[in-house]
């Protein structure tokens, strides 16, 4: 195991361990050595071992606030250097579900301690951003921390923003820090890079959840900005399950929507049939026509109906029968009228 290189020298941690209690069930006689103990590499190992094991036990867990709660500044900062002093260690602890939650306890409460944990979520970022425990240590740390450390995780998040959201739980922290971010010049930023980058994204299978999410978000400069990144490719996205949900978020802004549907228009006629057909591109078209009427552009609606027409039957016998009962309203109507 790595020696310290923190400030506070090993005697001294050794020192203020004695004095930590736990209670209700935490003791702390298995993590504390003999008062005038002298450290050695095996005695820290063992410590660190009963550490991680009072971080990651399902015991205690209620109470764990109410003892960190008693610690004073020496005793908080002398756990927060154990800690984070070697890198496996932390990650370890924070990889825990119960350590996760334990290390989030700690954060916040003295600038210094912060401190600490600053130091070792910077050194191993990318791992814990992309692991469903530790990730809300990161998540929770970005939300207390004072504004110095709080840009220096943001730079952090745009500098790995791509590989994060290309990750089963990255994705998932990624959407949590954009939509919690007090910062609206990170916020901007982390929302462009999503922007710039929306076609490899919403061809990931993690990643097409983040440019999900920035869309639910209705920010209009946003949104502009991920049509002009998908232009021309809102068919091919249409075809697949996850793709079709995001062009679908498109249609619901009036500016991507036009993208969207003129991209439907131009496109050869038996491909927009087989669209219309597929089990996912169905509700695209369905909710292009449904939004260029309800929007007020008859001539998007009307467009749609006439390139559609011709394939009324064959739409019959698949999933595009939701498209042919509007396409037979629209001609009922249009005799009606005559």
């Amino acid at each position: 195991m790595a020696t310290s290189d923190n400030t506070f020298s090993m005697s001294t941690m050794f020192n203020a361990l004695p004095q930590i209690r736990f209670s209700k069930g935490i003791s702390s006689g298995s993590i504390l050595p003999p008062p005038g103990f002298t450290p050695r590499a095996s005695a820290l190992s063992k410590t660190r071992s009963n550490l991680f094991n009072l971080m990651t036990s399902s015991e205690g867990v209620s109470n764990f606030k109410e003892v960190i709660s008693k610690l004073d500044r020496r005793q908080l900062l002398t756990m927060s250097s154990l800690l984070t002093s070697d890198s496996d260690y932390f990650t370890e602890v924070v990889r825990n579900k119960n350590g996760s939650r334990r290390v989030q306890k700690l954060l916040g409460i003295s600038d210094d301690a912060d401190a600490f944990f600053f130091s070792a979520i910077l050194r191993r970022f990318l791992n814990i951003m992309t692991d469903k425990y530790a990730s809300y240590v990161a998540i929770r740390a970005m939300v207390v921390f004072d504004r110095e450390k709080k840009h220096a995780m943001y730079e952090h998040v745009l500098h790995y923003a791509l590989d994060i959201a290309r990750d089963q739980h990255g994705c998932i922290a990624l959407n949590e820090i954009i939509t919690d971010a007090d910062d609206a010049f990170y916020r901007n930023q982390l929302l462009d890079v999503v922007a710039r980058n929306a076609l490899c994204l919403s061809n990931d299978a993690s990643g097409n959840f983040v440019v999900q999410h920035v869309l639910k978000l209705y920010d209009l400069r946003c949104t502009h900005n991920v049509g002009v990144s998908l232009r021309g490719h809102c068919v091919d996205l249409s075809f697949k399950k996850y793709g079709s949900y995001i062009v679908e978020k498109l249609l619901e802004s009036r500016e991507s929507m036009f993208v969207v549907v003129m991209e439907l228009l131009e496109c050869d006629g038996d491909r927009l049939m087989r669209l219309a057909r597929n089990e996912f591109g169905n509700f695209v078209v369905v909710k292009a026509l449904r939004l260029t009427k309800e929007m007020n552009r008859t001539d998007l609606f009307w467009d749609l109906v006439q390139k559609l027409m011709p394939f009324l039957q064959l739409l019959r016998s698949s999933h595009g029968n939701n498209i042919a009962n509007i396409l037979e309203s629209c001609s009922i109507r249009t005799r009606c009228s005559n």
